[in-house]
């Protein structure tokens, strides 16, 4: 998905820029035309898209199935092998020690849930007058600045939809769902924040990118709510652990 701007004013320098669109437009549908040699481009493409990622979804969602099975037979081994193992144990003990800070451990505590929503259609399934479909949806930047104006208002824990965000977290956009730890998801988009809940609404008013999302919301009716709860509760991360570039602290 491009890139989402604040919305343009009519007017000024832009009266300038038109023909150079017109005229980048004229060149793209000359090549478009040739790629397709004067055929339409099929609608299938995007259906044929969404297909293979249902495919990659099952599939994410068998490995997923068969890492939890070998995960417990690794716990079970080293429970077992601590009982008779010094090592092991003091091992698995200052492993344990760090689980909460890695997120691997659920928590509750009060804080700000914010949804993110695509805006709707009228009546006869058409976009509002001047809108695009890119400017109907919520992007991945969009995500993104709220998560990190959530961590720089305080958040100790965050759950997106039914995830842990944690340091290696990278949510990705992929047509107009949202792809998260290998599963992917549809909007709304939920997210759940654990912390101060006026420092985080602050953050989330200073950030530019909620900012210029709030001015989509204002004209097209995209969704955007946050609300405060006296009780979240925020998973564990369950996800793979190993780390190709960092290293150990200290």
């Amino acid at each position: 998905m491009r890139a989402r701007r604040a919305p343009a004013r009519s007017g000024g320098p832009w009266r300038y820029v038109v023909p150079v669109v017109c005229v980048a437009a004229g060149l793209l549908a000359s090549t478009t035309y040739a790629t397709s040699h004067g055929n339409e481009l099929r609608a299938g493409d995007s259906t044929r898209l969404s297909e293979m990622v249902r495919q990659a979804q099952s599939s994410t969602d068998q490995a997923a199935r068969e890492r939890d099975q070998l995960a417990g037979r690794v716990e079970a081994a080293q429970n077992k092998a601590a009982g008779s193992d010094s090592r092991v144990a003091h091992a698995v003990e200052q492993g344990k020690a760090l689980e909460a800070a890695a997120g691997l451990t659920p928590v509750t505590g009060p804080g700000l849930v914010v949804t993110l929503t695509d805006a709707p259609r009228d009546a006869d399934g058409k976009y509002p007058a001047g809108a695009s479909p890119d400017d109907l949806v919520i992007h991945q930047q969009d995500v993104q600045s709220v998560l990190n104006a959530l961590w720089a208002g305080g958040a100790t824990a965050i759950e997106l939809m039914d995830q842990r965000v944690v340091n290696t977290s990278a949510p990705r956009c992929i047509g107009n769902t949202l792809l998260l730890h290998g599963r992917t998801y549809s909007p709304p988009y939920v997210m759940r924040a654990i912390g101060p809940a006026g420092p985080m609404q602050a953050a989330l008013d200073a950030e530019r990118g909620v900012q210029i999302l709030k001015q989509y919301v204002v004209r097209f009716s995209l969704g955007y709510k946050v609300a405060t709860d006296p009780s979240i509760g925020v998973p564990g991360y369950a996800g793979p652990l190993r780390m190709k570039y960092a290293t150990p602290a200290g």
